[in-house]
Formats: C-alpha cells, sequence, structure tokens
C-alpha cells in the first residue's frame, strides 16, 4: 500500500521560482506539485520549503573525531554527534572528508580515516544515521604516503569526490610566505630554524611528488567514475591542469583569474559559506560574496559551519541584486548535486526523491523547523 503526505500553504522553491502551493510525496518521492492553499495535509503556515540540501566538503566530522589536539573521540560518537548537527542544518547528504596523505608534521596514521569510513558505513547499516553520508577525499598530493592511503579506498562505493591539494609553501592557498608562517611557524610555536627546515621539506616533497600523484589519482577517478575537484586554484596554469585531469569542481580558487577561468570552461566553482556568512575569507583570500557578484560562484560549501549552509543563500539573495533566493538556493541543492551527478536529488520536480526542509524566516538566521529524507522525517 502506497504511503502518501500532503504539505500544504508552503512557499515553495523551485529552480526558478517561489510557489504557494503544496507537495504531494508518494513512497519517498515527490509525487506532485500543485498552486494554491489547501485545507488538507500538514499546514506550513507559510514557511518556505526547500529541497534538502547537499554538501560536498565539509571538515566537520573531523572536529568531533578530534576535539582537542592529541586527542581522539570515539569514531561511532563522533559520527552520531557530526550527523546531528548536520541534519538540522537542513543538510540531507553530506560529503564527509576524510585526508589522505600524512607525516610526522599532522595528518592521521595510514588505516585510522578507513577506519572512520567504515565506522559511518557501519553507523549507516545499523539506522544510526539520519542523513546520506557519502566519502570525499582530500588527497595532499605533496605527501609521499599519499597513495597508500588513497589505495585503502580502492573498492569503497561510497567515493564519489576526490580533491586534489597541495597545501606546500608556495602553491596554491600558501603563495605568500606571509600566510604559511602564520599558519605552521606561530600556530606551532617552531624557531625560525624548524621552520625553516619545514619549510624546505614541505617544498623538497611537493616538487618531487604533486604531478604524479595527482595524476595518478585523477587517472583512477576517471576509470571509477569518481568526480575529481582541484583545490585552491590560483593561476591559470592551475585552470589547465585541472582541465588535463578532468576536474568537474573547483574548490576555493584563491584568485579572481582562477575562478573565472574554472567556471568559464564549465567546472562548478565552489567558495565556503562561511565567507559569505563572515563577508570574507578567514585566510585572506578572495571573498565568496565578490565572486557571486561576477556570476561565477557556483556552489557553497559549509566547510566547517553546518548551519552557514542553509544562512549563506539567505544573504546573498537579500544582499547580492543578480541573485534571486532560487537561484541561491540551486548553490546548495540542485548545482552540487547535479556536479557529482546524483541526478535524484536537489530540486523540488515530480518522480525526484522527497529530500526536504522546512525553514522559517522572519528576519535574520533562518530556523530548520522539519527536515525529510526520501519522504521519512529526520529532524
Amino acid at each position: 500500500m502506497s504511503k502518501e503526505t500532503v504539505f500544504s500553504n508552503a512557499r515553495i522553491v523551485l529552480e526558478d521560482d517561489i510557489l504557494s502551493g503544496s507537495i504531494l510525496i508518494r513512497d519517498g518521492k515527490i509525487a506532485d506539485i500543485s498552486e494554491g492553499n489547501s485545507v488538507a495535509g500538514e499546514n506550513f503556515e507559510g514557511d518556505y520549503v526547500i529541497p534538502g540540501l547537499v554538501e560536498l566538503h565539509t571538515d566537520h566530522l573531523e572536529g568531533h573525531y578530534q576535539p582537542r589536539p592529541g586527542i581522539r573521540w570515539n569514531k561511532t560518537a563522533a559520527v552520531q554527534a557530526h550527523d546531528a548537527q548536520i541534519v538540522t542544518s537542513g543538510i540531507t547528504t553530506v560529503f564527509d572528508c576524510l585526508r589522505m596523505g600524512a607525516d610526522e608534521d599532522g595528518g592521521f596514521e595510514h588505516g585510522e580515516m578507513r577506519e572512520m569510513a567504515d565506522a559511518i558505513q557501519s553507523a549507516e547499516k545499523e539506522g544510526r544515521l539520519r542523513a546520506e553520508h557519502l566519502i570525499h577525499l582530500r588527497c595532499e598530493v605533496s605527501a609521499d604516503n599519499v597513495l597508500e592511503h588513497f589505495a585503502d579506498f580502492e573498492n569503497d562505493r561510497h567515493v564519489r569526490l576526490v580533491s586534489l591539494m597541495d597545501h606546500a609553501p608556495g602553491q596554491r592557498q600558501f603563495q605568500t610566505m606571509d600566510q604559511y608562517i602564520f599558519y605552521y611557524q606561530k600556530k606551532r610555536g617552531l624557531s625560525d630554524e624548524a621552520f625553516a627546515r619545514f619549510v624546505a621539506k614541505r617544498q623538497a616533497e611537493s616538487a618531487r611528488n604533486s604531478t604524479p600523484h595527482r595524476n595518478a589519482i585523477a587517472k583512477v577517478c576517471a576509470e571509477r567514475g569518481i568526480t575529481v575537484a582541484s583545490h585552491d586554484d590560483a593561476t591559470l596554469s592551475h585552470v589547465d591542469e585541472a582541465i588535463d585531469n578532468g576536474v568537474r569542481l573547483a574548490e576555493f580558487p584563491t584568485s579572481f583569474d582562477a575562478a573565472r577561468a574554472s567556471h568559464e570552461h564549465g567546472m562548478s566553482v565552489l567558495m565556503g559559506a562561511p565567507n559569505i556568512v563572515r563577508g570574507k575569507s578567514h585566510s585572506g583570500n578572495i571573498a565568496a560574496r565578490d565572486l557571486a557578484e561576477m556570476g561565477v560562484l557556483d556552489v557553497l560549501s559549509s566547510d566547517y559551519v553546518p548551519l552557514s549552509l542553509l544562512h549563506a543563500p539567505f544573504i546573498l539573495a537579500d544582499e547580492v541584486e543578480s541573485i534571486s533566493l532560487p537561484k541561491a538556493i540551486a548553490m546548495v541543492t540542485s548545482t552540487p548535486a547535479r556536479t557529482v551527478s546524483l541526478d535524484d536529488r536537489g530540486r523540488i520536480a515530480t518522480g525526484l526523491r522527497a529530500d526536504l526542509v522546512r525553514v522559517h524566516r522572519s528576519h535574520g538566521v533562518p530556523v530548520t523547523r522539519s527536515v525529510w529524507r526520501q519522504g521519512r522525517r529526520v529532524a
């Protein structure tokens, strides 16, 4: 017997319009969308209903697993805490970032991220999770052991996104030593001599490893149908390299030229929603709002603050004349879904998954009232 649910008197945010009306859900999918008020079903009292948010890049799980330097939390408990905050922020599909490649200066031990992925998948099987969790491997291509870490995931169907990163000094995010000194010398309390040794080591690793590791990982992703992302592209040569590697997602470009070129070549340009909420980058790079005004911002990511993914689209719709609320919501729903070939979600349309969020906003920060995943209420 079919199970039906009706949401009525809602402001339904479609891809290009806002419709006042009702939604019929049948067997976990959107069966009908109708205009006009109704007395049937759950009355949304004029609240918005938007597609469930699709989060491609979040480091949030790491904060629960490693809440303090040197502390490792129970993996299942960390995943559950992460999931709870994700869902109540309106996110129904989340790509959990797992770091590949480390050395004695930071990162995780070999096998540690494999164990985390196993914990996520076990929690899923046990019914502990409310969002759908997929995996995003963040590959530090300059690291000696990145291919060893990456090999742990060679048969994992949950891996749907891989980013190619190089955080060595003089590369991409850290093109100036001022930024690198702040992130590594001051935060770690290194002496000038120790910092000089650290920089020389990282630069040598980058020169030795980055190109062969980048090409090897991109080749595997092409063979397995995994979406590839570039990370912190700064120059047009970086964009050309991304094109050669089949990149579909340009994460956090650090220059206007790189962002524009990536967008023009058909890549989805991703920036952090916290950047929108704060009005600037935490690392001193370009402001996401400027890219939005230029028309080259395609996708937002909550990065390290889950609720920012719901908050930022409303700010863009309020403050950027060329961006309507449907266009802003698409940056956190339909566009990220399409970028990673999840064609069954991200839009309110008949036949798609009923991943939906009821949002109340009279002013300021929006409030998540309820969340449904495949027609089942999860928050």
